[in-house]
């Protein structure tokens, strides 16, 4: 219960920090750059212990590390984009309701049981989705811009963590959770880095020491949040979409707070109608789990 909880305290400061970026004039590329190794590190430092040379006998885990780490910065870049242009709250549900993504694939791979509560709930994500997504007349300008975003994100997280998922399933006999999680984003950080000097290179961009320090702040909550989602599917006895559905209310549940008490997000109808679907659906999602 300790992991599931702190997975969703350190998650839900993820979209936090990225809301102040925006505020400290932070290069959002070069911070997930330096994000990653500090993740990497904290694995290393902290776990580093737990390391198995069994490991290197069955190397599977490796090739999972390296898709990982490619949804991880791709997502991840997109997630600090989005919170930007779209806002904490709405990020946090598009992320987080990818969850209905990730329940159909469970219960394709696993043969988990289908009730009707179940459905319906996927049909709620969904449809919280397109709501707090729809751009109103004022929002015109921006609409081509940043709707996408939510849509990717929606369907990209929810890869992520059936990739997570399946990993601690089948995938780490002799790789705790920690080390795996830690070699994820070392790879996703080396894609970064080269990403990053190609463009110093092209000059496309210029280095600040202030993005180190981002990263940094970025890294430790962001390296605690996928390991204690990791570790929560083998901690809790639960079933796996009841884990995923109680973990991503609570996160949709503070950001959307954090958003409208700290950050003065605004709401419509419109989006106040979708994020009361997204939470339907995840307590749909629960009981029918």
């Amino acid at each position: 219960m300790i992991s599931l909880l702190l997975a969703i305290l350190f998650s839900s400061f993820i979209l936090v920090i990225f809301k102040l970026f925006d505020r400290f004039k932070i290069d959002v590329f070069q911070a997930i750059v330096f994000n990653y190794f500090t993740a990497f590190l904290c694995g290393i430092l902290v776990y580093g212990n737990e390391w198995n040379p069994k490991a290197l006998t069955d190397i599977t885990w490796f090739y999972f590390a390296i898709v990982a780490a490619i949804l991880f910065i791709s997502l991840f870049i997109l997630m600090g984009l989005s919170s930007q242009k779209n806002g904490v709250a709405i990020t946090s549900v598009a992320v987080k309701m990818s969850m209905a993504a990730s329940v159909l694939g469970m219960i394709f791979i696993y043969n988990e049981s289908v009730t009707p509560l179940k459905i319906c709930g996927i049909i709620l994500a969904f449809a919280g989705v397109v709501l707090v997504s729809w751009q109103g007349k004022e929002e015109k300008s921006t609409r081509n811009q940043s709707l996408w975003m939510l849509f990717v994100l929606f369907f990209g997280s929810g890869v992520l963590d059936l990739v997570l998922n399946y990993v601690q399933n089948n995938a780490l006999q002799h790789l705790t959770p920690s080390l795996f999680s830690a070699f994820g984003f070392g790879m996703a950080g080396i894609i970064g880095l080269i990403i990053f000097l190609f463009q110093l290179q092209q000059k496309k961009t210029q280095f600040a020491f202030k993005n180190i320090f981002g990263g940094i702040a970025l890294g430790i909550p962001n390296y605690f949040s996928i390991y204690l989602l990791i570790k929560s599917y083998k901690e809790t006895g639960w079933a796996d979409s009841t884990v995923l559905s109680i973990i991503n209310v609570s996160i949709v549940c503070v950001s959307t707070l954090i958003g409208f008490l700290i950050f003065k997000e605004k709401i419509n109808l419109t989006k106040g109608l979708g994020i009361i679907a997204s939470l339907l659906a995840i307590l749909l999602l629960y009981l029918g789990s």
